[in-house]
């Protein structure tokens, strides 16, 4: 017999609704057992975290946490998406990049990605390290123009490669409605970059040939991947981008466009990074934002940003690259779930080099499968809703318009680069964030945390040196400050056939000294020093022996607290005195003779980690 359930019935109907202070009462409990006596909202203030921006990730989010109303997709203010159907008809447009100065390798490269998944290419062009302007009629040989927009990147060559593009385009009789893709020119990107002056002549000008001539094809990018890659936060690269936009929207106007046919002209490039949710709420926000520049402009409807999404090049490793492959997929996955109408996954060497066949193919599938066996494009702003994703875009765009703001007063984008304020700011950001990176309250797989010494180094060919950057913003990745002490550590192992290495010295039995113990192992392999062998337990009267057994004069003691009351100055007195040049102590600074230096949850590794290969010799 089949029962039919009455109308309204719930399978929650017999429990009662909890309320937040019923909530923060049990969250009171957790903590007071963890030694925090708050009560009401101070308990949860307890549990949020600070992240970049002053914004606050709560622990909860409830329908208290109001947020302006996101609209319905593809309306003003496009928060929820720039077409009403979003990616659900055909998904994201997976866009891979290309860079390389051979045109026949450059053309198998991207005929490959053509025939499996892709749908655009980016590709390099010119002086910016990428493929000769003349060698680009071969390099797109038996690529159907039509089907397959392209992206240039051009730099500097801007007039003789969008020439050459367009040359090919009426060759191969592409009708003018039929072409895609853009130009790619970005003058106030390319000054962020070289640090010389923007000039948007050259922009203007193919600007109004493609409104006239091409309605499918855009001129101009706005790259935000320059403020992304110098260090900035998500609000700087959000301003950044806004300021931008805005400063090309004055010139093409002022040159004789409408608003409407200006904003046809640009395509906004921007980071997506492992923090799914904050990529999420980047892009959200991106389109609020235009929106509002394009209300202001009196062409509400015209402010449907479009929208490119690049795996961010910060976040990728040099250090076990096959973790990126997950950070990547983060990465995309927030893009997708954002309404990027394009993505880019960057291959998992893209950090070592040009990338090989193999990671182009892993870095193509990533967005195959995410949208063809994941289905992450069958739901439009699968996110919208969300009251932690609308209060994070809300907060977001709050923050990345008073940067815009503070630029615009500074006389815009071009005035903000020459004067050092954008400079100045993302500096101020990366330098904070270093911090973070150093202390491994931001951690990095394979680098910071669990590294592995003995891995395999990965090999590529050298990007074109041409391609790098000049005299402008930095280039900076999470990893560099491990990167250097891992450098160091290799060149003593080239030079003398062993690694630096430290003695892990155990006082008392393995269930108190394993757990330090490895996290000790861990801290040190971070910076390329050696834990030798397993932890050898020690007391006053072996200490020495072991020590010379260890073959090295740098010790960590690791124990229980209860341990080192009783024995840890004994023991650290007999090893300095049996020629320890160094005895650390995994725990918490405390007062214990004989003891140098401690290593503990959140200090400063980088800085501990210098200065053990210093006092080792190793340079």
């Amino acid at each position: 017999m089949t029962v039919q359930p009455a109308d309204g019935f719930s399978l929650a109907a017999e429990f009662p609704d909890p309320s937040h202070e019923q909530w923060q009462s049990l969250v009171e409990g957790v903590l007071r057992k963890s030694g925090k006596d708050v009560s009401g909202s101070a308990a949860e203030e307890a549990l949020s975290t600070t992240v970049e921006d002053g914004l606050i990730t709560r622990p909860l989010y409830t329908s208290r946490d109001d947020a302006p109303d996101a609209g319905l997709p593809g309306f003003a203010p496009f928060t929820r998406g720039s077409t009403p159907q979003g990616n659900a008809a055909s998904g994201w447009g997976v866009r891979q990049r290309h860079t390389s100065t051979d045109p026949v390798r450059l053309n198998e490269a991207l005929l490959g990605d053509l025939e499996n998944g892709a749908t655009s290419l980016w590709l390099t062009v010119g002086g910016s390290g990428g493929v000769p302007v003349t060698g680009l009629a071969r390099a797109l040989e038996g690529v159907h123009l039509d089907l397959a927009p392209l992206v240039l990147d051009a730099g500097d060559d801007l007039d003789a490669a969008a020439t050459e593009l367009l040359r090919l385009h009426e060759e191969r009789r592409v009708p003018a409605d039929a072409v895609r893709g853009g130009l790619g020119g970005d003058p106030l990107g390319q000054a962020a970059r070289s640090g010389g002056a923007a000039d948007l002549t050259s922009a203007v000008r193919w600007a109004k040939h493609c409104a006239a001539a091409f309605p499918g094809l855009r001129a101009l990018t706005v790259d935000a991947l320059p403020y992304h890659e110098a260090g900035g936060s998500a609000a700087q690269e959000l301003g950044s981008s806004l300021a931008t936009g805005v400063a090309y929207l004055r010139a093409l106007t002022e040159a004789g466009l409408g608003v409407e046919e200006a904003c046809a002209q640009l395509e906004f490039r921007y980071a997506a990074t492992a923090d799914q949710f904050l990529t999420i709420a980047k892009l959200r926000a991106a389109r609020r934002l235009w929106a509002r520049v394009a209300e202001v402009c009196g062409a509400p409807e015209a402010g449907a940003q479009r929208q490119h999404a690049v795996t961010s090049p910060v976040m990728m490793t040099r250090r076990d690259p096959w973790v990126n492959m997950l950070r990547t997929t983060l990465a995309c996955l927030g893009a997708g779930v954002g309404g990027a109408d394009a993505v880019t996954v960057l291959p998992f060497d893209h950090a070592l080099g040009l990338p090989d066949a193999f990671a182009r193919r892993i870095a193509r599938n990533t967005s195959t499968i995410l949208l063809e066996e994941s289905h992450l494009a069958r739901v439009i702003d699968p996110a919208g809703g969300s009251w932690y994703v609308e209060r994070l875009t809300d907060e977001l765009a709050e923050a990345a318009w008073a940067f815009f703001r503070e630029i615009e007063r500074d006389g815009g984008q071009a005035a903000a680069l020459a004067s050092g304020l954008v400079a100045e700011r993302i500096a101020a950001t990366w330098a904070a964030r270093s911090k973070d990176l150093a202390r491994r309250r931001e951690p990095i797989t394979g680098v910071s945390e669990f590294p592995h010494l003995a891995e395999r180094t990965v090999e590529r060919e050298p990007v074109p040196s041409a391609a790098t950057r000049g005299g402008g913003l930095p280039v900076v990745r999470r990893d560099e400050a491990f990167e250097a002490l891992r450098a160091r550590s290799d060149a003593h192992l080239a030079a003398t056939g062993a690694r630096p290495r430290v003695f892990l010295a155990a006082l008392g039995p393995a269930a108190a000294h394993t757990a330090r113990a490895s996290f000790a192992a861990n801290l040190f392999q971070a910076g390329g020093i050696e834990t030798v062998h397993d932890p050898v337990q020690v007391d006053a009267s072996s200490a020495a022996a072991a020590l010379r057994a260890a073959g090295t004069d740098v010790v960590c003691l690791c124990s229980s607290d209860a341990l080192y009351a009783e024995h840890a100055g004994e023991v650290a007195e007999a090893l300095a005195a049996a020629g320890a040049r160094r005895v650390y102590l995994a725990g918490r600074p405390g007062a214990y003779a004989g003891v140098d230096a401690y290593v503990f949850a959140g200090c400063d590794v980088v800085s501990v980690l210098s200065s053990v290969l210093d006092r080792m010799g190793v340079a």
